[in-house]
């Protein structure tokens, strides 16, 4: 998908930017309703990496699936590499959140019945790439990852480690504009969550755009910067 040149309200070009949010808020149908998001706005550039905390029901979860592409604001902008989401209609959508967006989950999410190789690979296969290229790529991600020689092990012959690492292969394999990490690390010992700390700071090193929710002090320190959120809003 093509991103279009895209200004905000104010003037400011954001088609350069892999994420920018504009004054949104999510209003959810209830009785008073739910205010989930209160004017949020906010970047995330390409080679930064940036915490999102806060206490439980704060908003951030809310906001990762407006970023995401799994929800759209009720006012406001929400901008995937310069493609306006609440411009699209629903295949759109989901392009846009199967091309350019990278989730890695606090409990992995890999398909049991499918080698690590697989799992790793299904990004390309949802977007029909050619599988000489898909066996490329993923056998250079696993690599990346540390992984090379686990390519053909299935999820439950691996350690929790080894299973995030895998996750964060499937989150970069396309070549995503943004990855978001949904408490990355809640599910690891500390070795293994250092690990994969790490693995994240040498990915935005090398100019991804990463932006990770956690509960974490010590993950937070490692991001280039840290968003915290209560009631809806951005606090700092």
């Amino acid at each position: 998908m093509n991103a279009e040149v895209v200004t905000t309200p104010g003037g400011a070009e954001v088609s350069g930017l892999p994420v920018a949010v504009r004054d949104v808020r999510k209003l959810y149908d209830a009785v008073p309703p739910v205010r989930a998001l209160d004017g949020v706005s906010l970047d995330v550039r390409g080679g930064e990496m940036v915490a999102l905390v806060g206490p439980s029901g704060c908003g951030k979860s809310t906001l990762l699936n407006l970023i995401g592409c799994v929800d759209l604001p009720s006012t406001g902008t929400v901008l995937i590499d310069g493609n306006d989401t609440t411009a699209l209609d629903d295949d759109a959508l989901t392009a846009l959140r199967r091309d350019r967006v990278g989730t890695i989950f606090q409990f992995f999410n890999l398909l049991p019945a499918l080698t690590l190789e697989a799992n790793v690979g299904l990004p390309l296969v949802l977007q029909h790439v050619a599988p000489a290229e898909v066996a490329e790529r993923v056998r250079a991600m696993l690599t990346s990852v540390g992984l090379g020689d686990k390519a053909r092990a299935f999820p439950a012959q691996v350690s929790g480690g080894q299973l995030q690492r895998a996750a964060i292969a499937r989150a970069m394999v396309h070549r995503p504009a943004i990855v978001l990490a949904d408490e990355p690390t809640g599910n690891l010992d500390s070795q293994n969550g250092e690990n994969v700390l790490r693995l994240l700071r040498d990915l935005a090193d090398a100019g991804q755009a990463i932006l990770m929710a956690t509960h974490s002090l010590e993950a937070a320190a490692v991001c280039d910067r840290t968003i915290r959120m209560h009631d809806g809003r951005i606090l700092a």
